[in-house]
This record gives C-alpha cells, structure tokens and sequence, in this order.
C-alpha cells in the first residue's frame, strides 16, 4: 500500500468514526485535529485514534490500553490478536458511555 492509498483509507476511516459518533444517542464529544480523533464521555474518559503514516497503522488509546491496527485488504485489525477496530472501538466506547455504541466502517 502507498502512504497516499493509506492516506486515502485511513482518513476515510477516522470520517466515519466521527459520523457514527454523530448519530449515536450516547453522550460522546468528538474532536478531530490533524489525524488525530479524540472522544470524550461524560466521565471524563478518552479514546483517542490517531493515524501513524511511517507503519501505515490506525492507533488507538484508551482506559484498555493501546492498539495498532493495520489495513489487511478488508479490515483494520489489531496487530497482536487480529480484533476489528470498529468492533473493539465500539466496545471500548459502550464501556465508557455506559450504553451501547455501534460504530461500523462506511
């Protein structure tokens, strides 16, 4: 994969992060600076997700601890165990918002 197909999906990805916090009823502050997506909940927790160019990796931190993902044609998933970012993006957010969150890609 280039750095601009990268670039290209990568982006596509943290865009529909942001849309799928924008319709979910849970109370979630999204900020987006750079390539780097921050959400906030109401308890004061984070989840940030940012995008790391030189590995072509998705990086995400939260309270669980830190993961990166790489694109494997269809999926980001985790390069330790093989989990799907929106899955575990989705849980890690139901854990914080205290409610269920459902984030897909596209």
């Amino acid at each position: 994969m280039t750095d601009t197909e990268y670039l290209a999906l990568a982006e596509a990805t943290l865009d529909a992060i942001e849309r799928g916090i924008d319709t979910t009823d849970a109370d979630i502050e999204c900020e987006r600076s750079g390539n780097v997506l921050t959400l906030e909940f109401e308890s004061g927790a984070k989840i940030i997700v940012n995008l790391q160019l030189p590995m072509h990796e998705v990086w995400m931190a939260s309270k669980s601890g830190g993961f990166h993902y790489r694109h494997d044609g269809r999926y980001w998933r985790d390069t330790r165990d093989a989990s799907e970012l929106f899955a575990e993006l989705s849980r890690a957010a139901s854990e914080h918002a205290g409610e269920p969150v459902v984030l897909a890609a596209g």
